[in-house]
């Protein structure tokens, strides 16, 4: 095995940390540190303590979390204000006095101290704050045009805003620049935003007969009835039927299909309205592959094609082995979305089976020049090697220096070690916005080295040289338990590392939404029964952040879900992803589907997403593994003969398309 990605960053590294004594003295403050902070955050940390730490990097941080449970409770002293000023002026340029500024404006605002606020306000994201302003702005009785249009902006949204934003309104409203065109532009906005209720609520202030008219719009919106008839024809009307119809096709489509003509008839609805609830009919119909799926489709004005229902046309007649449907909806996308890898692809792949064989030649090749899923599966087709040209983090000694040596970037690594990771974020972006493109990626080099492996993720851009630093991107953390894992359980190395990548990007801490936990992001049910099975002691979910234990279960689940479909790796990620029971009847529906048809069929676009993400990611941890990899066709079978892998090339002049 051949294990020299990023030898050249790591040597540089070594050097530098070798001369780096303070690296190693924070290190072994962490503990402390952490019981220090924990400490600040519940208000318990004794002045003496928190000044023998007057040295550490993050004592800016320990200063101003002091005040945190007393800004939030808002139990704040006059010497508490005091003291929390004299901080915002000490660390007015760190990502701590940025908090505090924040966390201090929220109490102000509170506290409705608008003079106090207007010293302190650097403009905001925040519509509270936003608001916030603005009142502070009308205690000091600067109410000019500049107020009007500010005020104005914030009134344009679609969505509830802050309590705070009520008394700019009232005086809006007062000052006559709140009238009904106002008004009616907002219960729009609101309309789109499916925000029935604040339809309801924006339209008092209107006159009578308007707030009637209103309540009616949002009425329909929830639920279609006949009163649209005695809407007035106007262009308002016209979009108000279409929200409420274009919801009523995503609940029923069925019934929106039937009400469509009638309320087209009345209301004249142009061909492009028509055609945008044509349009969810046809997508809420075909995402199950309903019977009617094709007449739907035929039934959308060619002006109400988005990408999204192009993508579906050609999956409906895939579903239905139809290659001349296929092909010919392929022929009907705009230019960018044909050319695209996955559609060059696809269309090679109609063409070949259509017996159009040397034009399908010419699509494979096109599409063999994108470093993806479908562009490797293009190769394989062609037997050509893999396409990829990787670009490593700079070796430059001084930048390197420069970078592991800022303090913002030493102050988000001892963060992200204590788990105060909203905070590290801070400090880690308020640095990469100041850098040039090589100390990003430098960064995100030293953050990997600290184990916070998502930087190169999220922080690494999305230039196609940003994508090219694969092995940034595409991390490997824990790699020998993960190989006697796979070996255990006779999987593939680059198959788990991908799914791993695919599923946390190596982040041991990954939480979801729905409770999966860990590097493989596995349910504690799943944990629970897994164990069992295995033999294993199950030490309840919150050992699922144990990466070996998480692994170990990984691995093993992924070894059940591969058994379970007949050693076809495609359906077991499927199944990994959405659960056992619509995989089998994705099966059931569409047995004689080839691989590729069958992972482009796939209703769920998550999980569609997720099947090729995590092979092309397994083809990526072939190179890191071996510099060379399985083909992707024959990893989708799960043929893994090591005696016939792809190579990689660059070629030195190239348009490649990175994954």
């Amino acid at each position: 095995m051949k294990k020299f990605i990023l030898t050249i960053f790591t040597l540089a590294m070594f050097l530098l940390f070798a001369e780096t004594a303070w690296a190693n003295e924070w290190k072994s403050q962490r503990g402390t540190i952490e019981a220090a902070f924990q400490a600040s955050e519940r208000d318990e940390l004794d002045t003496s303590e928190r000044n023998s730490l007057s040295q550490h990097p993050l004592f800016s941080w320990l200063e101003v979390l002091s005040f945190k449970k007393r800004l939030n409770a808002k139990t704040v002293s006059a010497t508490d204000r005091k003291d929390i000023e004299t901080l915002l002026q000490r660390y007015q340029s760190l990502a701590a006095g940025d908090w505090l500024r924040n966390a201090y404006l929220n109490y102000l605002n509170s506290q409705k101290d608008w003079a106090s606020f207007a010293r302190f306000y650097r403009g905001s994201d925040d519509p509270d704050l936003q608001c916030a302003d603005l009142n502070a702005r009308m205690a000091q009785s600067k109410v000019d045009d500049n107020w009007i249009r500010d005020a104005q902006k914030i009134w344009l949204n679609g969505k509830s805003l802050p309590n705070s934003c009520d008394a700019v309104f009232a005086r809006l409203s007062e000052l006559d620049k709140l009238d009904k065109a106002l008004r009616w532009q907002r219960i729009e906005l609101a309309a789109i935003q499916g925000q029935t209720s604040l339809m309801r609520a924006l339209a008092i202030g209107l006159p009578a007969d308007e707030v009637l008219q209103a309540r009616s719009y949002a009425d329909f919106i929830d639920s279609p009835n006949p009163r649209y008839a005695t809407w007035p024809k106007t262009t308002r009307s016209r979009q108000m039927a279409v929200q409420g119809m274009v919801r009523l096709a995503k609940r029923n489509p069925d019934a929106a299909e039937s009400q469509l003509p009638a309320i087209t008839a009345t209301l004249g609805l142009q061909e492009s309205e028509r055609g945008r609830v044509l349009n969810e009919v046809a997508l809420w119909t075909v995402a199950s592959y309903g019977a009617n799926s094709a007449q739907r489709l035929n039934a959308v004005p060619e002006i109400a094609y988005d990408e999204k229902l192009h993508e579906w046309r050609v999956r409906e007649a895939m579903s239905r082995g139809d290659d001349v449907a296929a092909l010919a909806a392929i022929e009907k996308m705009g230019s960018t979305q044909r050319n695209s890898s996955q559609y060059q692809y696809f269309e090679a792949r109609l063409r070949e089976r259509l017996n159009q064989k040397e034009s399908a030649k010419v699509l494979y090749a096109k599409a063999a020049q994108s470093a993806n899923f479908h562009g490797w599966l293009a190769a394989d087709r062609l037997n050509q090697p893999y396409l990829l040209c990787p670009l490593e983090p700079s070796n430059d000694r001084a930048v390197i220096q420069k970078v592991a040596n800022d303090g913002r970037i030493v102050r988000a690594f001892e963060l992200f070690a204590i788990d105060r990771v909203t905070y590290a974020l801070k400090e880690f972006n308020a640095a990469l916005d100041s850098y040039t493109p090589e100390e990003k990626k430098v960064a995100i080099a030293l953050a990997q080295d600290e184990n916070w492996y998502d930087r190169a993720v999220f922080s690494i851009g999305n230039t196609p040289s940003d994508l090219q630093y694969y092995s940034l991107r595409f991390p490997l953390h824990h790699e020998r338990h993960l190989r006697e894992q796979a070996k255990i359980n006779s999987l593939d190395p680059s198959w788990v590392a991908g799914q791993t990548r695919a599923e946390s990007i190596f982040m041991p801490r990954a939480r979801s939404a729905a409770d999966a936990r860990g590097m493989m992001q596995i349910l504690p049910g799943t944990g629970a029964q897994v164990s069992a099975r295995l033999g294993m002691a199950w030490r309840g979910g919150e050992s699922l952040f144990e990466p070996e234990t998480n692994i170990t279960l990984g691995t093993a689940y992924l070894r059940q879900m591969l058994d379970r479909y007949n050693g076809f790796p495609y359906m077991a990620i499927a199944a990994y992803n959405a659960g056992p029971a619509p995989i089998s009847r994705w099966k059931d529906a569409r047995p004689s589907l080839e691989p590729d048809f069958w992972i482009e069929t796939i209703p769920y676009k998550e999980t569609r997403d997720y099947v090729s993400r995590v092979l092309a990611f397994s083809v990526v941890y072939d190179w890191r593994l071996d510099r060379s990899a399985t083909s992707l066709t024959d990893r989708m079978l799960g043929r893994f003969n090591q005696n016939q892998r792809r190579a990689f090339v660059c070629p030195q002049s190239t348009t490649m398309k990175p994954l």
